[in-house]
């Protein structure tokens, strides 16, 4: 029988493969529409988004910081300026071990634990992506180092920036103030559009001018669109939108007035406050000791800062408007003045100076500075010559608080004059309803006595006593002080609180009084107008540090330095048509014609020796000078 064997089926062969064919085929087609969706996703549906992804990866937002605003003095001097200066920062997001690129750079530039404290602390305060600051002001060596090196250190850069510089240092550092780094408590009081307005910038002003004067001088934010490779390095600039620099400031101060006060205080402790009688402008301002604003402006070592806090002499304390002092006899023309006004005295008004004073109904001597007395018929011209205690005594008895308050107060006293620098202390005129409120006290005749020679409660500062004299020295025309004259060329116009009102003779007698304490015989004042070619106007001043028990006598080499009386002068020039105004404290100077009166002779002999057309400003466009440089 035969075998049907059928070894090869080519039709079934034919059909199994043409179905697997077909389903590799629909296998393909399907695996291809995937693909096309999937690529249709990408390239079209979301494009955009993944377009952005992609760029950030090579195209960065930086922000460009605004040039800050030049500060000038009246002639163009510049007083505040900015420098370059290259700085050591890294991104964290390209920084794979931050400790080991910490260690590898202590090893190519000199690094500190206080630079690696302030740099973690500025990490924990940036933006995605931005350079944080870890060493300031490289060398060209270090700068070379790191440049050497830049391939094993990802993410670093050495950045130039404009920091800020004060050419002249110390002179004007209590008025035209510093920058400094922007710290943790700032940061946190920020709002939206400041963090915005900061980008790019890691300072902010901090006292004086720089921080009143903050947002003008910041001026406006900019930024550009960079591309970079893998490192972070910047390749090209994609589109830049510049930013606004700050706003210009001229100031109404002179640096060589400044100069010329601050060395006639020599060695002293002490404040000089001169102010221009028309405008109110501020023409000097010494705070004495200072210190060198650059010191900060990058961050301050701890070294430095201990050496400045801890100073027995407090340079860091602005004695011009912080400073809260008695202002002792200073305060006579203006008591003698009000006096006039109530009735209380006048021209042939006259006290018999024994050496003491005595109130009815009481025991207690209140003693003249000079123990024999003046005279027996002391009258206004003499007491402001001599600076008659009894004389004041006298008409203090006579006169209640409630008027002397009303009266040192419309001078500026007892309130802050509103001057355009921050941390101005108002000084103190006390009245009943304050004894009664701060004290729980009643208010009693011997405290008119102590607050009539500007001593007991009262307290002022030099901004205020130079005020108080301009005031006077243009008949109750009472100014704003104003340090800023103009803003980018723009003059600022002098602003008038009030006027007082007194009578011509009254404001003639205390005019006399007032040049009888430069050139009388007997005046306490001499020393302010020697050899000067024009006629100057004044009153000393003594403020006891350490009370004195009743019946003792001062001695100066009983006490310590430190314990010893304050020097006071105020004055102003000339005396027929009245430009400058001075106050002047030097502290435990013990004697106010002595110490106080031949700095302020300095002061006016270098501003009203000069041609008029060099005492006038420059305005507008102020001219860039360098320290020491010839007046524009």
């Amino acid at each position: 029988m035969a075998l049907d064997l059928h070894l090869k089926d080519p039709h079934l062969e034919q059909r199994l493969f043409r179905n697997r064919m077909l389903v590799a085929i629909v296998f393909v087609v399907v695996l291809l529409g995937v693909l096309v969706a999937r690529f249709y996703n990408l390239q079209v549906v979301n494009y955009d988004d993944y377009r952005t992804q992609s760029d950030k990866n090579r195209i960065q937002v930086r922000p460009v910081p605004a040039t800050r605003g030049l500060i000038y003095d009246r002639n163009g001097t510049l007083l505040a300026d900015n420098r370059p200066s290259y700085t050591l920062a890294i991104v964290r997001e390209r920084v794979r071990d931050m400790d080991g690129t910490l260690e590898l750079i202590g090893d190519l530039v000199q690094l500190d634990d206080a630079d690696v404290d302030k740099f973690h602390q500025r990490l924990q305060r940036r933006r995605p992506f931005e350079p944080v600051p870890l060493r300031y002001r490289l060398s060209e060596e270090e700068i070379a180092r790191v440049s050497v090196n830049e391939f094993r250190l990802p993410g670093v850069s050495v950045e130039a920036e404009l920091v800020r510089y004060y050419p002249l240092t110390q002179l004007f550092a209590h008025s035209v103030g510093y920058v400094g780094r922007i710290s943790e408590r700032e940061l946190t009081a920020f709002t939206e559009e400041d963090v915005r307005r900061y980008r790019g910038t890691q300072s902010i002003g901090k006292v004086g001018l720089e921080k009143s004067y903050e947002d003008l001088l910041l001026g406006e934010v900019g930024y550009e669109n960079v591309e970079t490779n893998a490192r972070g390095r910047v390749l090209r600039v994609l589109e830049r939108h510049d930013p606004q620099p700050g706003s210009e400031l001229t100031l109404h101060m002179d640096a060589r007035l400044q100069q010329v006060a601050t060395e006639a205080l020599g060695a002293h402790r002490g404040s000089v406050v001169a102010i221009d009688v028309k405008t109110g402008g501020v023409l000097a301002f010494v705070s004495k000791p200072s210190f060198d604003p650059n010191l900060f402006v990058t961050g301050i070592s701890y070294k430095d800062y201990s050496a400045l806090r801890d100073s027995i002499d407090v340079p860091l304390f602005n004695r011009s408007v912080q400073g809260q002092y008695p202002p002792g006899s200073t305060l006579k023309p203006l008591m003698g003045l009000g006096g006039l006004a109530a009735g209380l005295i006048d021209r042939q008004t006259k006290v018999k100076d024994p050496g003491w004073y005595r109130l009815p109904n009481d025991t207690r001597l209140y003693r003249d500075w000079k123990r024999w007395g003046h005279g027996t018929r002391v009258d206004l011209t003499q007491a402001l010559a001599e600076s008659c205690d009894v004389y004041f005594y006298d008409l203090a008895h006579r006169w209640s608080i409630d008027g002397m308050h009303e009266v040192a107060t419309r001078f500026g006293l007892g309130a802050k004059t509103g001057i355009d620098l921050p941390v101005e202390r108002p000084g103190l005129f006390p009245s009943r309803d304050w004894k009664r409120g701060a004290r729980g006290m009643p208010w009693f005749p011997g405290d008119n006595l102590n607050a009539v020679l500007g001593q007991g409660f009262v307290l002022a500062t030099p901004l205020q006593l130079a005020v108080m004299t301009a005031t006077i020295a243009n008949r109750g025309t009472h100014y704003r002080p104003q340090v800023v004259m103009a803003v980018d060329g723009v003059e600022q116009p002098p602003e008038v609180l009030h006027h007082i009102e007194a009578k011509p003779e009254h404001w003639e007698l205390i005019f006399e009084g007032m040049e009888a304490v430069v050139y009388g015989v007997r005046g306490t004042g001499k020393k302010a107008g020697a050899e000067l070619g024009f006629r100057v106007a004044g009153k000393t001043g003594t403020a006891q540090v350490v009370g004195i028990a009743q019946g003792e006598e001062y001695d100066s080499e009983a006490l310590k330095e430190r314990h010893r009386d304050h020097a006071l002068f105020v004055a102003f020039a000339p005396l027929e048509d009245p430009q400058i105004a001075v106050a002047v404290l030097v502290e435990n100077g013990e004697s106010g014609g002595a110490m106080a009166a031949p700095v302020a002779r300095e002061v006016f002999h270098e501003w009203l020796s000069r041609p008029l057309e060099e005492t006038a400003a420059i305005l507008p466009g102020p001219v860039r000078l360098e320290k020491g440089g010839a007046r524009g």
